[in-house]
């Protein structure tokens, strides 16, 4: 047996593990005691993260659609196929005809080389990760007001915070280890308040749980902000020395009263009170959110920001914000440049020296038009908007509700999938790619820690298998690239020329201490430990804004109080990732372990579930486990209730994966992120 350390690649959390292996098989994992992420503890998913490499389901050969089927055939039939395939596109459509989509999975240097290839080869810009087709990401909120897109601290540091707010995000189920870090806090002294439309397993933890209503989060904050002003617990120094626009935020900030927030958000206001209060007194507090923000807008977005900036809480250990990832690399493949609107780095693609300066390192013209995003290339509100569609570890059909996707797919001159598994999408592909798994490659991530980690290579991929980025570098040689990686610490050596805050994260600085965290420049190789400091954790290599001040408020619109409900539709139907998302994902379907563990529910509710709450089921006669009618006002839809207190009365949550109740009541538009009035009754016998 042979052990070696290396990076759980399931969540955002990027823990430390130990993979075992007999022969060329990974036949364990268990937790690294000493990884400042995880500290000997890791969740089921980790514990069973070999399971997937080993999985006979694995697809182990390229193969391309001929005569409606997908026939295998050799590297050089599948890669040539893809490059004329790709000219002609090209030459008849144009380079904008073309999209390419990866998943948060990918490392940095197959999303590197990803969107390069579509920048320096095609002439594209029409780059994005998958989180942007069903989320407001907040990434162009954070550039905006902070002018970085990370979590600020360490997951290390919440042991020192003296209150935690844990915003929308149940992580419990998402992300368990950061979940124990903070009962940890809690226990060591730590107030946790919980805010959302979910009750979860942390929320029953909190000293403060503000259930509230769906949509209502921008006025929550807007009066917690309203309530520090008034008790005069800004940070005033902090304010004035480091942030601009304050005077605007301030006069805005007046027109919130806490009596009518109260009601809108169904929250009383002692409790908004009481959280604003320990959040605002507090010398060191940590704001945790989910970076991709589902069914929020991006004004709630910003009125998170703006707490942190009116209480001070930045620069210092247990005080900042964590931008958290249920995907490992969320933030790396937005680092390198899956963003149709901004290079590696951030730089907007249209800044001309930002181009010049990509131009010289590419020897190529970087286009200056943006890119669309994923929702447009998949035809979200109407027909899609290219012709050819690269998806890298990536299934739109399993992870979005945009109407028919499917059939957009169907439409494509080419669809290039590139997985460990035959996907849903695998069923409209003219090319499978298959690619290598956890253990069998050496590349690098970057976790909601901003810790820049190396995921070992402890076995050898199937025969004939090679990793994303190696595919992505053959083809674009197919295509006239004059590209000459030989392993991927020369992408990742690249990567450091490219974005200044990767200038320092070589393999062999990576591989000592768990990593680095980023910013891991040339002149901090040790990495930042904290974002925004003045001292040890100091982030002065951080690009900063033109402004002196390097913060910005944004004064958010008071929103209108959202209208009450037709009398004849009572409830509010919600679409969003139920805290069971997990049954849904590819590889845990790929691990006959998760697969039992996340797929409990579907024992008692195998067709599905819609959630209501107990009051509500009461008032319509619906008992748990038995069908009920949704009537919205143009539309019907049926589905199994699952009766429980986890959704709030007054709401009906509708999880993604039950597209074909969100394809009834919302139509061929697929706008999962409005919110719909319902009534509920029992399905007729």
């Amino acid at each position: 047996m042979a052990h070696q350390l290396t990076t759980c690649t399931f969540c955002g959390v990027g823990c430390g593990l130990y993979l075992e292996t007999a022969g060329n098989r990974i036949v364990g994992s268990y937790p690294s005691v000493s990884h400042p992420s995880n500290q000997g503890r890791i969740c089921v998913r980790g514990w069973h993260v070999h399971e997937v490499a080993s999985s006979p389901d694995r697809v182990k050969h390229p193969c391309v659609r001929k005569n409606g089927k997908l026939e295998e055939v050799s590297w050089d039939e599948a890669l040539g196929f893809i490059a004329e395939k790709m000219k002609a596109i090209r030459e008849e459509y144009g380079a904008d005809a073309l999209g390419f989509l990866n998943s948060p999975r990918c490392s940095n240097e197959e999303s590197y080389l990803l969107q390069k290839f579509a920048r320096a080869v095609i002439g594209t810009n029409n780059v994005h990760h998958g989180t942007g087709v069903y989320s407001n990401n907040s990434i162009n909120v954070l550039l905006d007001m902070m002018g970085v897109a990370a979590s600020t601290n360490s997951i290390a540091e919440l042991g020192q915070s003296e209150t935690i707010v844990v915003d929308g995000v149940d992580l419990g189920k998402r992300l368990p280890t950061i979940g124990g870090a903070v009962i940890r806090a809690k226990l060591k002294g730590a107030r946790l308040i919980v805010v959302g439309t979910r009750r979860h397993r942390v929320a029953e933890s909190a000293d403060l749980f503000l259930q509230i209503k769906p949509g209502t989060e921008a006025l929550l904050y807007g009066a917690m902000a309203k309530v520090i002003v008034d008790r005069g617990l800004m940070d005033l120094g902090f304010i004035k020395t480091r942030c601009r626009d304050y005077a605007e935020f301030l006069a805005n900030i007046r027109e919130y009263d806490l009596l009518r927030v109260a009601e809108s958000c169904g929250v009383a206001a002692s409790l908004i009170e009481a959280a604003a209060l320990a959040y605002g007194g507090a010398k060191s507090a940590t704001l945790m959110f989910s970076a991709s923000m589902e069914e929020r807008s991006r004004d709630s977005i910003r009125a998170v920001v703006n707490l942190a900036l009116l209480s001070g809480n930045l620069g210092k250990p247990g005080a900042g914000l964590f931008a958290l990832t249920e995907q490992n690399n969320l933030q790396g493949v937005c680092d390198l440049g899956m963003l149709p609107d901004r290079l590696p780095g951030y730089k907007p693609v249209t800044d001309e020296s930002a181009r010049a300066a990509m131009d010289a390192l590419w020897k190529t013209r970087v286009p200056a038009q943006p890119g669309i995003g994923s929702r447009a290339m998949l035809g979200h509100r109407g027909q899609g908007k290219v012709k050819a569609l690269w998806l890298s570890r990536y299934d739109p059909t399993n992870t979005a509700l945009l109407g028919d996707v499917a059939g957009q797919l169907r439409q494509l001159d080419l669809l290039v999938v590139q997985h460990l598994f035959m996907t849903e999408c695998s069923n409209y592909a003219h090319v499978v790619l298959p690619t290598t798994a956890f253990g069998e490659e050496e590349v690098t991530f970057t976790s909601t820690d901003r810790r820049i980690q190396l995921a070992g290579q402890v076995v050898e991929p199937p025969e004939g298998l090679t990793p994303g980025w190696e595919q992505i570098a053959e083809l674009g040689r197919r295509m006239g690239a004059d590209w000459k990686y030989g392993a991927a610490r020369d992408v990742m050596e690249e990567i450091g020329q490219a974005v200044p805050f990767y200038s320092g994260a070589d393999y062999e600085n990576l591989a000592r201490d768990y990593g680095r965290q980023w910013p891991c420049t040339k002149d901090r190789p040790l990495g930042t430990r904290y974002l925004f400091g003045e001292g040890d954790g100091g982030g002065e290599e951080l690009p900063r804004n033109d402004a002196e001040r390097p913060f910005k408020f944004v004064a958010v619109p008071k929103p209108a109080e959202r209208a009450a409900n037709p009398r004849a539709f009572p409830l509010t139907l919600v679409f969003g990732n139920s805290l069971y998302y997990w049954n849904q994902n590819v590889l845990v379907r790929h691990s006959e372990t998760l697969k039992r563990e996340y797929r409990q529910l579907m024992i008692d509710y195998p067709q599905g579930f819609v959630e209501i709450n107990p009051e509500d089921a009461e008032r319509a006669g619906i008992r748990d486990g038995k069908r009920m009618r949704l009537c919205a006002a143009n539309a019907t839809a049926a589905a199994t209730a699952r009766i429980t207190p986890e959704v709030r009365s007054g709401t009906v949550f509708v999880p993604h994966f039950m597209r074909e109740v969100g394809q009834q009541i919302l139509g061929s538009s697929g706008d999962s992120f409005r919110l719909v009035p319902v009534r509920v009754e029992k399905e007729p016998a």
